[in-house]
């Protein structure tokens, strides 16, 4: 190993290319040719893209994948605190955006080891780049959950969202993604789908939510990426009582207690919590005398 007896390694995560090989970061090669330990998410994948840079690895290589990222931890971090320098990369992309890396990293920053990185590609930023959408202010939200129900419910929960929205997505899940999108955040939204960025049938498809659903229901293929306009800032005037208890019920829905669940929603629009708190007791009072207009807060 590099390191020395009671010194401590380094974790290096290392970003690697979405697509095209040339974009890989120059100190990529040097990494993994350094590197003690590699720890790869495919180790197939890396034995290809090793062999597209015409390095060749002369460490440890290991499998470090959402199966094995807990058992597999502590092997690492043992490695570390015995002084080696540990190369850590993914499929594509940076480790630790929707893939393996996070429990690493919390790992070695807890025994004290330093971590460092290799800065390289990124879908969220190309797609956000080339998404002619705002990108002053965003958010990533990674990839929805695959049943209807819970993946209406995380659309739900940031419908209200002022910044644009970075989802990853799979190509066979793409036109129900969408459709919902549509339903929840409205037809007209704007969003853009990045497809197979960076590799040769690259193509980014813009327009209004109920657009892009139509479009994608003949089907799409290859690795995509989708970026949403956020919500219009309608300022708190606009918010009727109406609104608020939606947004107190998509909050409690989200698991929030109620109480929380007013709090929040009262900063968010700019109110005292008192007139966010009467709006629901309203509500809940017109559910019970009512026709019953408004579902779920009983």
């Amino acid at each position: 190993m590099s390191g020395t007896a009671g010194t401590a390694g380094t974790l290096v995560l290392a970003g690697t290319p979405i697509g095209d090989v040339a974009d890989a970061p120059p100190r990529l090669a040097a990494e993994l040719e350094s590197a003690d330990v590699v720890a790869a998410e495919d180790t197939r994948r890396l034995r290809r893209l090793t062999q597209a840079l015409g390095v060749r690895t002369t460490g440890r290589v290991v499998s470090y994948f959402e199966g094995n990222e807990s058992a597999r931890t502590p092997e690492l971090v043992e490695a570390l605190t015995g002084g080696a320098r540990v190369l850590l990369v993914t499929d594509a992309g940076m480790p630790s955006v929707s893939d393996p890396g996070y429990r690493l990293v919390a790992a070695a920053v807890e025994h004290d080891i330093r971590v460092t990185a290799v800065p390289g590609p990124s879908a969220v930023l190309t797609a956000l780049a080339l998404s002619a959408l705002p990108v002053d202010r965003f958010c990533f939200e990674g990839f929805l959950p695959r049943k209807a129900g819970e993946r209406l419910g995380r659309l739900r929960e940031v419908a209200a969202e002022r910044r644009t929205m970075v989802f990853f997505e799979a190509p066979h899940r793409l036109d129900d993604t969408l459709a919902a999108m549509a339903e929840v955040f409205g037809a007209e939204r704007r969003a853009a789908v990045c497809r197979e960025l960076t590799k040769t049938y690259e193509e980014v498809k813009r327009g209004p939510l109920g657009e892009l659903a139509d479009w994608a229901a003949d089907g799409v293929r290859g690795e995509i990426t989708v970026v949403v306009e956020g919500a219009a800032d309608t300022g708190p005037e606009e918010l009727d009582a109406a609104e608020l208890v939606r947004r107190v019920q998509v909050r409690e829905e989200a698991g929030e207690r109620r109480k929380e669940a007013i709090a929040a929603v009262a900063v968010e629009a700019g109110l005292p919590k008192r007139e966010v708190f009467d709006a629901v007791v309203a509500a809940k009072n017109a559910a019970r005398t009512g026709p019953g207009k408004a579902k779920g807060l009983s």
